[in-house]
C-alpha cells in the first residue's frame, strides 16, 4: 500500500493491465462525501461535496467528471477533466465519460454480501444500468491496489505487533497487582490504562481496546468503556486491543486469555484448547496451500477454523466470522476470512493482511477468543505476534 493513486502514470499502467487480463473494460470510480474510501484512498482526494465520477479505462487515458466548483479539489489530477453544473449535464456527460464501455468494475457487492466492498449507491447503479453498462466488482482489484501492505508497513507491523504483545502482558499484570491487593480494576479502568500505553508506546493512531472478564466477555463486543465490573480474583480475563504507529501504517489487532487464578477449570480447559486448535488450523491450512501451490478464497479458511469448532459441538456459539481484512483500516478493504456473515470468495492475494481470531460466547457463562494476525506473504503465511498464546494465562499462579 499505501493505496497506489490514479495520478501516477506507471500505476495507472499495472491497473489497465489487470484489467485487460480480467476482461474488464474500465474501473469505474465514484465518490460522493466520503462514501466511496477506497475512491477517496486511491484518487488522492481531500474533502470533496459534489458527485465525481472517474474512469480507469483498460485502453487509453483516465478521465474524470466532477461539478465545476471542485476543480481546486483535483488539482493533482493530470488526466481530462470534464466539468458539469446540473443534473442534466451531469447525466449526458456521464455517457461521454464511459464512451460506451458495457463492463465496468466498481466498488459493488452482489447482495451486499461484503459491506466494506459496497459503496456506491442504487440510484448510481440505476443510472449507470440505463446507460448501458454492466457493473462488476472491485474486489480483487480493490486487494490489490488498495489493501496490499508495503515492505515498509509489514516491518512497522511487526514492530507494532511486539507493542501490542507486550502492552496486553503489563496489563495482565496490573489486574493481578490489583486483585491480589484486593483493590480490584474495573474493565474499563484496565481499558483506559490500555490505549494510554499504547500510545506512550509509539502507538498513538486509533490506539483502543476491549477488557471483559469471562461472562461479559459471551459479548464479543462487549465495551464499558470508562466503567464495567470488577477485574477481581477468580474471573477469566479477555483483552483485546488495537493500534497503528501513524497514518500511513497498518494495524496491528491481538486477543489474549487469562484466568485470574492458579488453575484452569476443566470446561474452560475445554473450551480454551477449541478456540487455540481452530486457530492453529487455520495457519495450517494456510500454510499447507501455499506449500502446494493453491489458491485461498477467505471463505475457506473460515470453514477450515469453523469446521474445528463444529466437530467438538461449539459451533452454535461461535457467531462471527473467522477474521477481518486489515490494512490502514481496522476492518480494512480486502478479503475477509468469512463463510458465516457473508460468503467472501475474494482471492488472499499476495501481500495482503488479516486476522484469524475464532471464539466461542456462551452466554452467560464465559467468552473465549484468541486472535493472531497473518501476512500473506511470498513465502506463505507470516504471523505476528512471533510469540502467540499457547495456553490460559494464569494471573494468581504461585
Amino acid at each position: 500500500m499505501t493505496a497506489i493513486t490514479m495520478s501516477d502514470s506507471e500505476r495507472v499502467a499495472r491497473v489497465q493491465s489487470a484489467l485487460r487480463e480480467a476482461g474488464i473494460e474500465g474501473w469505474l470510480f465514484f465518490h460522493f462525501r466520503g462514501q466511496n474510501p477506497i475512491a477517496k484512498s486511491m484518487l488522492g482526494l481531500g474533502w470533496t461535496s459534489r458527485r465525481s465520477f472517474t474512469l480507469i479505462p483498460a485502453e487509453g487515458d483516465p478521465v474524470t467528471l466532477i461539478h465545476a466548483i471542485e476543480h481546486s479539489s483535483w488539482r493533482h489530477w493530470p488526466w481530462e477533466i470534464i466539468d458539469y453544473a446540473g443534473w442534466r449535464e451531469m447525466e449526458s456527460r456521464l455517457a461521454e465519460v464511459i464512451g460506451g464501455r458495457k463492463r465496468l468494475a466498481m466498488e459493488v457487492s452482489p447482495r451486499s454480501s461484503v459491506p466494506t466492498l459496497d459503496h456506491v449507491p442504487s440510484g448510481i447503479l440505476e443510472l449507470l444500468e440505463g446507460a448501458g453498462v454492466e457493473p462488476v466488482s472491485s474486489g480483487d482489484l480493490v486487494s490489490v491496489f488498495h489493501s496490499v501492505w508495503s515492505e515498509e508497513q509489514l516491518e512497522a507491523h511487526r514492530a507494532s505487533a511486539e507493542t501490542i504483545r507486550a502492552v496486553a502482558m503489563d496489563a495482565f499484570a496490573r489486574a493481578a497487582e490489583h486483585a491480589r491487593l484486593s483493590d480490584p480494576l474495573l474493565e474499563g479502568q484496565l481499558g483506559g490504562w490500555i490505549r494510554d500505553e499504547l500510545k506512550a508506546r509509539g502507538m498513538p493512531i486509533d490506539a483502543d481496546a476491549h477488557v471483559a472478564i469471562g461472562r461479559n466477555a459471551a459479548d464479543p463486543h462487549y465495551d464499558p468503556r470508562d466503567a464495567g465490573s470488577a477485574v477481581a480474583r477468580g474471573e477469566v480475563l479477555l483483552i483485546d486491543l488495537w493500534a497503528r504507529p501513524s497514518e500511513d501504517g497498518v494495524f496491528a489487532d491481538q486477543t489474549w486469555m487469562a484466568i485470574l487464578s492458579d488453575a484452569v477449570p476443566e470446561r474452560l480447559q475445554t473450551i480454551w484448547d477449541t478456540v487455540k486448535g481452530a486457530r492453529e488450523a487455520g495457519i495450517d491450512f494456510l500454510r499447507s496451500s501455499h506449500e502446494g501451490g493453491r489458491t485461498v478464497r477467505g471463505y475457506e479458511v473460515d470453514d477450515v477454523c469453523r469446521g474445528f469448532i463444529d466437530d467438538r459441538s461449539f459451533g452454535e456459539f461461535f457467531v462471527h466470522r473467522t477474521g477481518h481484512s486489515m490494512d490502514i483500516e481496522l476492518h480494512g478493504s480486502g478479503p475477509n476470512l468469512d463463510n458465516l456473515e457473508t460468503r467472501d470468495d475474494r482471492l488472499l492475494v499476495r501481500g495482503v493482511g488479516f486476522s484469524i481470531e475464532p471464539g466461542i460466547y456462551v452466554p452467560g457463562e464465559v467468552g473465549v477468543r484468541s486472535e493472531i494476525n497473518v501476512h500473506w506473504g511470498a513465502d506463505g503465511p507470516e504471523v505476528t505476534p512471533r510469540e502467540r498464546q499457547d495456553e490460559m494465562l494464569l494471573l494468581l499462579n504461585g
